[in-house]
């Protein structure tokens, strides 16, 4: 019973391992999102805090 739980267990994981290494959609819009200068993400449309000052 306990080899079968193993088993099981170790089966999700490699699932979960292949579906991690996908690439999920929306995931390029969320790098152009990112200041060039600075890398740090920008929120709504204004310049990012690197480039006021």
């Amino acid at each position: 019973m306990i080899v079968k739980a193993v088993f099981v267990f170790l089966g999700v994981m490699a699932v979960l391992a292949m579906l991690g290494r996908l690439r999920f959609p929306g995931q390029k819009m969320l790098s152009d999102r990112k200041c060039r200068r600075c890398g740090r993400y920008r929120i709504g449309k204004g310049p990012c805090s690197c480039d006021k000052g």
